[in-house]
């Protein structure tokens, strides 16, 4: 998409602080995090949101769980941490590009804020 955020860094046109990278997704670190540790990951290719999987992308979804295991444990999230997606207006989706944000590195509430 053309005027897609997250598609302008996953293309390398807008810097940020990368946690990991592969041809499929990329993750970064917020800008601003809500706990110690916040990250997002993101499909490279654009998909709007979750109401937009579907049988023709959905496996980009379980790649991305996979990727956010490996990179907690590389960030020794042992105790755990929160996965969240946003999805809509309602939902609290501010950048219409599907992605996730990972929190961890502190106790957290439920339910949020």
């Amino acid at each position: 998409m053309e005027n897609c955020l997250f598609c302008k860094i996953a293309a390398g046109e807008i810097p940020s602080n990368k946690i990991y990278e592969d041809d499929k997704v990329l993750a970064f670190y917020d800008i601003e995090p809500q706990a110690p540790v916040h990250f997002l990951v993101i499909p490279k290719e654009h998909i709007c949101c979750a109401d937009a999987i579907d049988s023709s992308n959905s496996a980009i979804v379980a790649y991305i769980f996979e990727v956010i295991a490996k990179i907690a444990k590389e960030l020794k999230l042992e105790k755990g941490y929160r996965i969240v997606n946003n999805c809509g207006e309602e939902g609290g989706q501010t950048v219409k590009h599907l992605h996730f944000h990972v929190l961890g590195g502190r106790l957290l509430a439920w339910p949020p804020g």
